[in-house]
């Protein structure tokens, strides 16, 4: 976990999708397909990605191919509208559980990183443990394991971030709402003030929620994403 939703956390050995078993190098490959299909027509992509905020996040950007392992190479779209506006598609870098001095901290900015992990069990434990030292605010999982959601819920609880699971559409950052949104839980590293929340009333209570789709989806495996 870390304050922005960056890190994907993947078994190795891969995950079982519809029954067959798919590798890492598959699981990147469609991620990273996946987003330059996302991506592909610039007027539309431009509305996805929005601006670079300033120079900071653009060098950040510029050197994260550094940090490990390069799935999905970042570029530049010119602004149909805005021609002088900073555009940059989403960076994908491949990393090990090892390396957690790196996606253990936060890059802010249209950077994110694949991390390999031994076992589901281990990516919820980095999870657990990365939001403990380093807060989040949002965190995701997707299984049709009902013992991996408990776990997940359980981890998410122990460390006050607020999970989403097996949600295929939106995932809303501010997901409870009290006249306005909370922003995060207040309750972790990243997340440790609410815009509302019940300290109002009493400030030794913290509201971490996790939500679900009606339907699961049919896959029987998948990755922890923070």
């Amino acid at each position: 976990m870390c304050t922005a939703p960056q890190n994907l956390l993947v078994p190795r050995d891969g995950i079982t999708v519809g029954g067959e078993r798919m590798s890492l190098k598959a699981v990147e490959q469609g991620i990273a397909h996946a987003i330059e299909e996302l991506l592909a027509d610039p007027a539309k992509a431009v509305e996805v990605t929005g601006a670079i905020v300033n120079d900071d996040v653009l060098a950040r950007l510029d050197q994260a191919p550094k940090l490990g392992r390069i799935v999905l190479e970042s570029r530049s779209i010119e602004h149909p509208a805005f021609p002088e506006a900073t555009v940059r598609t989403p960076l994908i870098v491949g990393l090990d559980a090892a390396d957690e001095e790196i996606f253990g901290r936060e890059h802010f900015g249209p950077i994110s990183f694949i991390v390999a992990t031994d076992s589901t069990e281990h990516s919820l434990e980095l999870s657990r443990r990365t939001g403990q030292h380093r807060g989040a605010i949002t965190a995701a999982v997707y299984s049709t394991d009902e013992g991996v959601l408990r776990a997940a819920e359980l981890a998410a609880q122990d460390v006050g971030v607020s999970l989403s699971e097996n949600l295929m559409g939106n995932i809303w950052v501010n997901q409870s709402a009290a006249f306005s949104d909370f922003h995060a839980t207040g309750a972790n590293p990243a997340a440790n003030a609410s815009l509302t929340d019940g300290a109002f009333v009493a400030g030794r209570f913290r509201i971490v929620q996790s939500r679900r789709p009606a339907v699961a989806p049919a896959e029987t495996e998948s990755p922890v994403r923070t």
